[in-house]
């Protein structure tokens, strides 16, 4: 018999303001068209003065609690995948342990930018095959509204605010591509493109800074490096494309996920898409869009998923998975 770290829920949470493409028009040269033709993007969602990141993880958190039908108490550890969190420390992560109401094991976040979800769930995988939680929450989510600069049409119309969260439980499978839960993960960096996308402000430069991205650069590395981090995942799961039931890949860019999906041999049929309502969500992306298609009727139990991000570092990085 073979342990392994199985979905028992999902939730997500989205601030109430959505913001569509028009809304820019007013202050910077851009078109809904424009967005459309360049993203996919239609609307994306805005956190509320005051509202935090940790207050939208503990959402989905919640949410993604009672589709399980736990109660926060029956979780071990908590680990919150984000770029923006509420302060340089504490943790977000323990921000969220707080707001829940849970008083044992422990809580930390991951920083990987839009690979964070990716990070986060090898992380919470490796945790529960050693035995060290029985229970993991583990939660995306950011708000990069906050982080943008307005001026800029190229960047600050791509991305959005939201949080998703899965529960992961220990079971026993036996040991082959058919069990539940988490079969394989695959996980990259390379630091020598840091200039392609990252944030010009941190703690040592005593600013907060703009997110700053070369779009043409950072497209031309993510169709080759998330098919490429896929197949190795799949190949170590002993699974192959023919077998996938849905990507659910980062939601960046609709030009990203068809050319990723193409060079993988898969159709768009294939894919959970929801780059249209929510825009880039960063590390809440996959979470969010597992959440959404579990809602849809889309994702059902038995079904093997391929999850896949890219974001600054560079990190990139897949997991396979049967919900």
């Amino acid at each position: 018999m073979t342990r392994r770290a199985v979905v028992r829920g999902v939730g997500h949470y989205l601030p109430e303001r959505v913001v569509d493409n028009h809304w820019f028009e007013s202050f910077i040269e851009t078109s809904d068209e424009w967005i459309r033709a360049r993203s996919g993007i239609e609307r994306r969602h805005f956190a509320a003065e005051g509202e935090l990141t940790s207050h939208l993880a503990t959402k989905a958190a919640q949410n993604a609690l009672d589709d399980a039908g736990m109660q926060i108490g029956d979780v071990d550890a908590i680990i919150v995948a984000t770029s923006t969190a509420d302060l340089t420390f504490p943790s977000a992560a323990t921000m969220v342990q707080a707001q829940l109401g849970m008083t044992r094991g422990f809580a930390f976040d991951v920083q990987a930018v839009c690979a964070g979800f990716v990070f986060a769930l090898a992380n919470a995988n490796a945790l529960i095959l050693s035995g060290q939680a029985e229970r993991v929450l583990v939660i995306g989510a950011e708000t990069f509204s906050r982080i943008m600069d307005w001026t800029d049409r190229t960047t600050c119309v791509l991305f959005g605010d939201g949080a998703g969260a899965l529960v992961l439980e220990a079971q026993t499978g036996a040991g082959k591509a058919d069990d539940r839960g988490i079969l394989s993960t695959d996980l990259n960096s390379d630091g020598r493109y840091q200039e392609i996308l990252y944030v010009d402000g941190g703690v040592s430069t005593q600013t907060t800074g703009h997110l700053r991205m070369a779009g043409k650069e950072v497209f031309r590395h993510a169709i080759e490096k998330l098919a490429r981090t896929a197949e190795t995942a799949m190949e170590r799961a002993g699974v192959t494309a023919s077998d996938v039931e849905w990507i659910v890949p980062h939601q960046a860019n609709i030009r990203i996920i068809q050319g990723t999906a193409k060079k993988m041999g898969l159709s768009m049929e294939n894919v959970v898409v929801t780059v249209q309502d929510h825009g880039n969500t960063s590390a809440a992306s996959i979470p969010l869009a597992l959440s959404v298609g579990k809602e849809r009727g889309q994702i059902k139990q038995g079904d093997l998923i391929v999850t896949e991000a890219i974001g600054g570092g560079l990190a990139w990085g897949a997991v396979v998975l049967r919900w």
